[in-house]
């Protein structure tokens, strides 16, 4: 089979399209014949090594955390599962594997693809979906009612928490530049605001807010400004970098390490099918375009979710 692997870490050169053995499922695991998978920005970080300390992994490394396809053969002690099934999960970020015409996933990462989108657009759900979802129910502790700021709305994720929190009762303001406002506002956004000027003050946007969720990267300072638009009692999460908490006013912060969980997955494939989540795709490129797609997202050229398709 076909597999783009890195045997050393540096750039997106280090990416090779090579024939590698098929795997084989062990006890737990299921081979999955491989739709497609997406690009993720942590994608790039191990690559190039930047997480090597924290993530350890071994090389060659096959890349691709995201993953939907085909059930193709299962390991032992596997249940509740069938040949043929159409599934999705985010792999292990310590063994990957997406990247590849088939994949060995554990078994409890996996949940059945969304029935309303295609197979390969399912593959830009499993990551993304899965941080918007600890970010917004197990950090921020989202509850009806509430109000929510949401900076960096546009992105993938932060696309996928403006349609969480306002499916879950709560009220938007959704920041991103102009190009995403119309697609915000069809998520259900109350208020849709250009990129912040965090020297205005919250009362500038309308806050300060229950809720602030940041997918922005910014610097330490202007992370430090964001804990002014937590109201009193409120809480802020964070995919890029921690906002500082302020025990004075009960303030709580909390930032993101993003887990495979099986069971958060089927959730949100269900709101996919419910019509309450929808997944924007901005482009699918082919897995030996691959090194051109990280290459891409380094020049800051990808416009948007990119579907890798497998061949």
């Amino acid at each position: 089979m076909q597999a783009v692997r890195f045997h050393e870490f540096g750039s997106s050169d280090v990416l090779r399209l090579e024939d590698v053995e098929r795997p084989v499922p062990g006890t737990g695991q299921v081979l999955v014949r491989v739709a497609a998978t997406s690009f993720n920005p942590v994608d790039d970080h191990i690559r190039a090594g930047v997480m090597a300390e924290m993530l350890p992994i071994t090389l060659p490394y096959v890349p691709g955390i995201d993953l939907s396809g085909t059930v193709a053969e299962l390991g032992a002690d596997v249940t509740g599962l069938e040949v043929g099934d159409r599934v999705v999960a985010m792999l292990p970020l310590d063994s990957a594997g997406g990247a590849a015409e088939y994949v060995l996933a554990p078994a409890e990462s996996l949940a059945p693809a969304p029935r309303t989108i295609e197979l390969v657009d399912a593959a830009a759900l499993p990551l993304t979906g899965l941080a918007a979802w600890q970010t917004a129910f197990e950090l921020a502790e989202l509850k009806p009612g509430q109000t929510v700021l949401i900076n960096g709305a546009g992105g993938a994720v932060g696309s996928l928490v403006v349609q969480l929190a306002v499916d879950a009762g709560a009220h938007v303001t959704a920041v991103d530049a102009p190009q995403h406002a119309d697609r915000l506002r069809g998520y259900g956004a109350d208020r849709v605001v250009d990129p912040l000027d965090l020297d205005a003050g919250p009362a500038a946007v309308g806050g300060p807010f229950q809720v602030v969720v940041n997918h922005v990267r910014v610097s330490p300072e202007e992370l430090a400004q964001l804990t002014d638009y937590v109201a009193d009692g409120g809480a802020a999460a964070s995919t890029a970098g921690p906002i500082p908490e302020d025990t004075a006013r009960g303030v709580r912060s909390a930032s993101l390490w993003v887990r495979s969980d099986g069971a958060q997955l089927a959730a949100l494939v269900a709101k996919v099918d419910a019509g309450k989540l929808r997944v924007h795709v901005a482009a699918h490129r082919p897995l030996a375009e691959l090194a051109a797609v990280h290459e891409d997202a380094g020049a800051g050229r990808l416009l948007g979710k990119t579907v890798v398709l497998a061949p």
